[in-house]
Formats: structure tokens, sequence, C-alpha cells
């Protein structure tokens, strides 16, 4: 069986350093598990590896799409295997849970395409009702989609019952060999850390890359551009879409590690010092990896 090791934890945490240290230690390439990461052009607001942080190692899933085209997880789960399948040691790293359990377990999507009958089942159900739903199911997705995108929210709900029945007739059962390592850090330190993370974005041209977007026609319900995107429509003002974006990336934070460590038994390595948190992964991956 496969082994994939999965580096996860929420914007912020330091991951994204840990991952390359870790790949350049154990000659791996990785594979990108973030959702949004994959669009070219958003890349300040996705926290995007850039290239001078890449430090040679072979990265994937990342810029592959248009703004303007779909992605969904059955698309990300067939071209992630596909990637593991011709990696020799493949790791991915991000924090969409469900897209990364979707790749990782034996998850079928036998209807991909739009289910009206089922979607008028939703009628008389509200914007912020339907949303509730999905909240309920999948709560990483639905943190990125605005409740007033509805024909969106129907999709993903869609989606997201599809990988609900169909683990319960797989047993929700592991295809690869994972090892799933969660960084993770005091609450309220990590919490600091996202504050003056959306604060260096914003320094970086987060503003800019937003109003760009919006000029190409874009309107985009993805946490942050959509703040950004509601202040360049007067509809907030600069300050209030900055205190939403890090509430929201908060929340979320707090939403990945509960999903990491209930859906897919993540082991904790602390990031408090990152020297021993880097000991401590490297430690693992060596046990992991002997047969």
């Amino acid at each position: 069986m496969k082994k994939v090791v999965v580096i996860c934890g929420p914007t912020a945490v330091g991951k994204t350093k840990l991952s390359i240290d870790l790949a350049t230690y154990f000659d791996a390439e990785i594979i990108s598990g973030d959702s949004v990461q994959v669009y070219q052009s958003l890349d300040i607001g996705s926290a995007k590896i850039k290239q001078e942080e890449m430090r040679g190692i072979k990265h994937h899933m990342l810029d592959i799409l248009k703004p303007s085209e779909s992605f969904d997880v059955a698309t990300f789960q067939r071209l992630v295997r596909s990637h593991i399948e011709t990696i020799e040691r493949p790791f991915i790293v991000g924090g969409t849970g469900l897209y990364i359990k979707a790749a990782l377990y034996d998850y079928e999507f036998n209807n991909p395409k739009r289910d009206l009958d089922e979607e008028k089942m939703y009628d008389n159900l509200s914007n912020e009702a339907l949303h509730d739903l999905l909240k309920d199911i999948d709560p990483d997705t639905a943190t990125i989609l605005h409740p007033n995108n509805r024909r969106r929210v129907l999709r993903a709900l869609s989606l997201a019952k599809e990988t609900k029945r169909s683990s319960l007739q797989k047993k929700d059962v592991l295809i690869y060999d994972a090892l799933i390592l969660y960084a993770s850090m005091d609450r309220e330190i990590l919490y600091e850390r996202i504050n003056k993370r959306v604060d260096m974005m914003m320094d970086e041209s987060f503003l800019e890359e937003t109003i760009k977007l919006k000029k190409e026609g874009l309107k985009l319900d993805i946490l942050g551009y959509r703040e950004l995107m509601q202040y360049l429509e007067n509809e907030l003002s600069l300050e209030d879409a900055l205190i939403e974006i890090k509430k929201k990336t908060r929340h979320l934070a707090k939403r990945q590690e509960t999903w990491f460590k209930n859906q897919m038994h993540a082991e904790i390595i602390d990031m408090k010092d990152y020297d021993s948190a880097l000991a401590l992964a490297i430690e693992k991956i060596k046990k992991f990896y002997e047969v």
C-alpha cells in the first residue's frame, strides 16, 4: 500500500516552513491539499507558497485553474490520486479537510451532475438555512461559500452528502497507508498570529490583488476575497472587512483542528517550539517509512 504523509494545519501555524523542511529531509514532493490554491491569481489571499519559499521542492496542484473555472472535491480526488501514484514520496500539505479525506479514503462519487429534483426539496429554505445545513456536513466548504451563492451551496451540499453516503457504504476505509500530522498551537497564540497574518497580507497588496480580480469580472465567494469584495462594493468599511476576515479565519482554524482530530485521527505536532516540532515530525515520519 502506497505511503502518504499528510501535513495539515490552520493558516499562520507555520506548516509551510515545516513541510518544506520535512520534504527536503525526506526527498519528498508536495501535493497541495488546499481547495483555493488550485486557482491562478489567488495568491496572497490563499497564503499560497512563494516560489522562493519552495527551495527547489516540487509542488503539485497549484495554479492549475483560472478563477472562473469550476472545481469540486471529486475533481480534487481524481487529480491528487494521480499524483500520489506517480510520486515516490508524496506529501499532502494543506487544511481542506473534506478534500484531503476524499483523496485518501474510499469515497466514490456516483452523481457528479446537478440533481435538480433533489435541489427542489430545498426550495422552501432560505439561503441562510441552506447554508446552515452545509455547515453541519462540510463546515470547511461552508466557510468559503457565501450564503447568497445558492447554486454553489446546493452543489456543495450535494457533494458532501454524496461522500457521506459513500463512506457509510464503504466503511470509511483508507486506500493508502497515511500518516497524518496536524501542526497545532495554543489557541491564543495562533489567533494572534492569524490576526498578524491578515495585516501582513494587506501589506503584501491583498487589496490590490482583489481589485484586479474584480476588474476581471470575478465575484469570489472565498474567505478573505469575499469580505474585500464587499468593501469594494461599499457593503462594508475596510476596517469591518478586516475584522470579519480575522474572525472567520479564527473560526475556521478551530473547526479544522476538530475535523482532523475526529475525522482523520491526526497526530498533533505542537508548534510552540519549532525545532522541537520539526524533530518530532522527523521521528514520526522515519518510523512511518520503516518496513
